[in-house]
């Protein structure tokens, strides 16, 4: 029996129609389809709990919107691949996994990630975030600056999963900065804005936008890109 279950919380980061699914703690392997299986050779029992945690929420999300029995095999770039008519993504950090998925006919490509906050290491933060994000953290109080940096780094990791399911353009840290639409420590929307032109399908302002939960020492952040495919350059 699937031990993951069905996720508000996770699916309202996402437009209507997004179905999310969470499991705390490793996956089960035993649980996995055997074409699942043998995308772990030898990996380590944390990978193995890891991966077992993504594809028992990813299937408990399929299940969802009618697809059942369904390997979730991986690309040449190691990405999952999911049925044709739809999008994913998944994300795993310590004791927590969550996959969402969507219709392709309504949203062209998901992003999430989920970090335990206070996990990035002063020392990195100026890798991780451009100036303009360097001097909001500075201004924010002592205690609210490790919750902001992680963030900025969830975030921006959920619009690079985003965007490179379309286009495969690997970004780096300092490519995108976000802006949080009025910051606190529960949940609020933010705004992701290119630092180089990064190429995108066609789309509104909504592409460009998301949204972030704090929950049990963690922050999980989602991007949605819903837009019609014609590509364009993001200034």
């Amino acid at each position: 029996m699937n031990p993951a279950g069905l996720s508000t919380l996770v699916s309202g980061l996402f437009p209507p129609g997004a179905v999310a699914a969470e499991l705390h703690g490793p996956g089960d392997p035993s649980l996995l389809f055997r074409a699942e299986l043998e995308l772990l050779g030898r990996a380590v029992p944390k990978r193995v709990g890891e991966f077992a945690a993504g594809r028992l929420c990813a299937r408990r999300a399929l299940q969802e919107l009618g697809i059942v029995d369904f390997p979730l095999r991986v690309g040449d770039d190691r990405q999952p691949v999911w049925p044709q008519s739809l999008v994913g993504s998944i994300t795993h950090t310590t004791d927590f996994c969550a996959a969402v998925v969507a219709e392709r006919r309504r949203v062209h490509a998901l992003g999430l990630d989920s970090e335990v906050v206070g996990d990035v290491n002063v020392e990195i933060w100026p890798r991780i975030c451009v100036p303009e994000e360097l001097a909001w953290i500075a201004s924010l109080p002592e205690g609210e600056q490790r919750a902001a940096v992680t963030l900025i780094f969830s975030a921006k990791e959920a619009f690079y999963k985003c965007q490179y399911s379309l286009v495969g353009d690997r970004l780096g840290f300092q490519d995108a900065r976000v802006a949080p639409a009025g910051w606190n420590l529960e949940r609020g929307d933010i705004h992701i804005h290119a630092t180089r032109a990064i190429a995108l399908p066609s789309a509104d302002v909504q592409a460009l936008q998301g949204r972030y939960v704090f929950h049990e020492g963690r922050l999980t952040a989602g991007i949605a890109l819903v837009s019609t495919p014609c590509r364009r350059e993001i200034p």
